[in-house]
């Protein structure tokens, strides 16, 4: 039996695609390009929108990893009731979904967001699930505004005080953490993923000095700047989204991990510290 990936040839599947085929486990790609080729995985053409698409991608996987693409909300909650609905006809022994950076929680995913309608819809199904939960992506600092500053100016300016920590995580470990709970079918629930104890600013800078043989300081800006340097690169409508999440970050006081509910605690899976990802990128 195979492993469906959603979003095979993105930045979250493409990683888990590896991850299990390194493992010798044969993988599903779904994309919405029924010609796109994806290594070491068989290629099936689904889309979100149908549910009969994703139930017979579905039917007899093994496990199926899904995270609902960026879009507007109420097509996200659309997507999720799709996901949902086909798992509870097509009943793959087991599913596993990344909330792609909010906690999982009501107070980042209240009643009626398209991650909690996709969690009530899998609670419902009565298939074995289990929820990864992640801060912020490691990712986020490769971004051209970012990273170029930190190579050519020796600045590292991202939207969140210096003094804030965040529990960071990479698309490596997410995938690291998928094979895990495909292996675990008794770790169910929310399984948090990032680096803990969190790190501020500084400590990300620190880490990016080492690894580009240069001084580079950690420079706190505003989320309304950080949206206007990535608006030319994802779109107006969405780098304001990403602003205002930054914003909401800002009025808290940490962005952290529990460590009772990680996957350290219940998988033994470390994440990469921040000197170990950018080795694993190549930065």
């Amino acid at each position: 039996m195979s492993y469906v990936i959603h979003g095979a040839t993105g930045a979250q599947g493409a990683p888990v695609v590896s991850a299990l085929a390194a493992a010798g486990k044969p993988t599903v790609a779904l994309t919405r390009n029924a010609d796109a080729v994806v290594d070491r995985a068989h290629v099936v053409a689904a889309d979100y929108s149908s549910t009969a698409e994703l139930a017979e991608a579905y039917r007899g996987a093994e496990g199926v990893f899904v995270h609902l693409p960026l879009g507007a909300e109420e097509d996200r909650r659309r997507y999720a009731r799709n996901v949902a609905a086909a798992v509870r006809e097509a009943r793959p022994s087991r599913v596993v979904i990344s909330t792609s950076g909010a906690d999982g929680s009501s107070r980042q995913d209240p009643t009626g967001s398209a991650v909690s309608t996709l969690i009530s819809g899998l609670d419902d199904s009565g298939v074995s699930y289990a929820v990864i939960a992640p801060r912020l992506f490691l990712e986020n600092l490769l971004l051209p505004p970012v990273i170029e500053a930190a190579r050519e100016q020796g600045a590292l300016r991202y939207p969140l005080r210096a003094d804030f920590p965040v529990s960071w995580a990479s698309h490596l470990d997410i995938a690291d953490v998928a094979a895990a709970l495909f292996d675990r079918p008794d770790v169910t629930g929310v399984v948090a993923v990032g680096q803990y104890p969190a790190i501020t600013g500084p400590d990300l800078a620190e880490a990016f000095s080492a690894r580009l043989g240069r001084d580079v300081a950690y420079e706190a800006i505003t989320p309304a700047a950080f949206g206007e340097s990535i608006a030319p690169l994802i779109g107006e409508g969405a780098a304001a989204g990403v602003a205002g999440l930054y914003q909401a970050l800002g009025a808290l006081q940490d962005n952290a991990i529990a460590p009772e509910g990680s996957a350290q605690k219940l998988l033994g899976v470390t994440p990469r510290t921040t000197s170990q990802w950018l080795a694993d990128v190549g930065l």
